[in-house]
Order: C-alpha cells, then structure tokens, then sequence
C-alpha cells in the first residue's frame, strides 16, 4: 500500500513531480528510498521493483536476513542505513518511505527535517511508522479522510492505521494471524499462554501492571513495569 499510495501522490494533479514510477519503454523510471528492511520494507521494495522504479532500500539493522531478502529482488540496491546515506539519497529520491519498527517502542527519526527540506518539490513521503510516532521528522499523523499535507514543498501521507484503507482484506490478514493464539487462550487460559516465548511477548498489561518493558519506557512508567514472569511466581 505505501508502495500505491506514494506512486498515486506524486502525479501532477496531486502537486506531486509528475513522475510515474515504472518501467517505460524498457526503462526504469523514478527514484524510491525504502528505509527499513522488515516486513514493511521488504514487500514495499518488491512491489516498487516489480513497478519497475529505481529501488534503493536501507537496512537499520543490516541484517543477513535482510540482505537474502533483498538479494533474492535483481534491481533493488541494498544500502547500510547510516545518516550520510539516508540523506544522500533523499536528495534525488520522488519517494521516500519509512518501515521502521521499534516494537512497543517510539520510532526514532531516521529522515531529519533538513533532509526533507532538501528533497525535490513535488517529491513524496510515507511514513508507515507514524502509528509509533512516525520515522520522519516532518510526520504528522493523519487520517483517511485527509491523508496528505504539504511540508517544504514536499507532499507527506501519514495515515495512521494504512491498512484500514482496505479493510476487508485487512481483517483476513489479522484472522489468519491471530486466530491460533485466540484458540490457545480460550483452551489454556492466560496462565498457560505467558508460558509460551511468543505469545508472553504480546502481553502488554496484566493484573494492572505494565509486563513490557518497552511499552513501560516509552510512557515514562518504568516504576509500574513488572516482568510477567515475576507476576506468576
């Protein structure tokens, strides 16, 4: 979706550059930067790259499994996601998008406004991590109903919650997810369920005390932090 939308954005009807993103006349056209090389960034990269735009995809972990990933995808060019890179490539990029994740955590800035001051006008950002307070410095969030704004000449979407733009296919994806931990939960209850490495994982709040830590650091309330461990013992 960050992929359409950001495409969608930059035509000139839009106020965007009026690049089109996509192979023209056996030619790569428009320069994307995907900064993040997670689920997000991964199938954001593919999508572009089947397009047939310029893909540049920077990795913040640099991960071996992001570089199979993205070494699987010929025509997409794996960066190490370092500040002088990140901005480097703003510069000429028509779509820049942010996927980075810091679970249970605020998303840290990873485009500064200078970078986005120095992106070409009518160029576009998507910033997925705006439900974590977003990865570009410039983000706000937005809703559905007036996704875009203008900041530096720069066109930025950042709905809050993007797949509730397609909700039918939304909710199919989040059943088929989250259905074998609804069933283990009604079989074994919540005392066997934070036995489970995963599924412990996804408790956030239990018995009125907060059991992940990130959640706790990001609210400034460590003090009602307790492990979930530690509340079953």
């Amino acid at each position: 979706m960050a992929a359409l939308v950001g495409s969608y954005y930059l035509a000139k009807f839009n106020h965007g550059n009026g690049v089109q993103l996509g192979s023209v006349l056996g030619k790569r056209h428009g320069k994307v930067l995907v900064i993040g090389d997670g689920v997000v960034g991964f199938h954001a990269a593919r999508a572009l790259n089947s397009m047939g735009a310029n893909v540049f995809q920077a990795g913040l972990t640099n991960s071996k499994v992001g570089l199979q990933k993205t070494g699987e995808l010929k025509g997409i060019e794996y960066l190490y996601s370092e500040k002088k890179t990140i901005a480097k490539n703003c510069l000429d990029a028509d779509l820049v998008i942010g996927a980075v994740l810091n679970k249970g955590a605020k998303a840290p800035y990873v485009v500064t406004e200078e970078m986005v001051k120095s992106m070409c006008k009518g160029a576009v950002v998507v910033d997925v991590s705006i439900d974590q307070g977003g990865c570009i410095e410039t983000s706000r969030a937005t809703t559905h109903d007036n996704p875009i704004y203008e900041q530096y000449g720069v066109i930025h979407y950042c709905v809050a919650n993007m797949p509730g733009a397609y909700p039918r296919t939304a909710t199919i994806a989040l059943c088929s997810e989250t259905l074998i931990y609804i069933q283990q939960l009604a079989e074994t209850g919540v005392s066997a369920f934070h036995l489970q490495e995963i599924s412990a994982k996804a408790i956030n709040i239990y018995k009125s005390r907060i059991t992940n830590k990130q959640v706790a650091t990001s609210l400034n309330l460590l003090e009602s932090y307790t492990p979930i461990n530690e509340i079953w013992a």
